[in-house]
């Protein structure tokens, strides 16, 4: 990741925009005993994959709903704000 990136938690992305994930952060926070950020990572939500934000839930933008590959996932805001992104523009990334 070049310095001159911002990192920029998911839950922050409007609809229709395309997204890198550049980090998600583990051993933060936990729901039902299990670590939130591992779960995402076993998901498929990890380092240099590309996706897409499908939707936003009204009101509150929750859930969030993402595209990666042919999946879509639903998150909550909180499981959000652990996957860390730039925007494909940032890297030069077509969508």
């Amino acid at each position: 990741m070049a310095i001159s990136e911002r990192l920029v938690p998911l839950s922050r992305i409007e609809v229709g925009q395309t997204v890198i994930i550049r980090e998600v952060r583990t051993g933060v926070s936990e729901v039902e005993g299990g670590d939130i950020g591992l779960r995402l990572l076993e998901l498929g939500f990890v380092e240099g994959e590309i996706l897409r934000v499908v939707a936003h839930g009204y009101p509150g933008r929750e859930p969030l709903a993402v595209r990666i590959g042919n999946t879509t996932f639903a998150l909550r805001g909180f499981e959000a704000d652990h996957v860390l992104v730039t925007t494909a523009a940032q890297c030069g990334t077509k969508p």
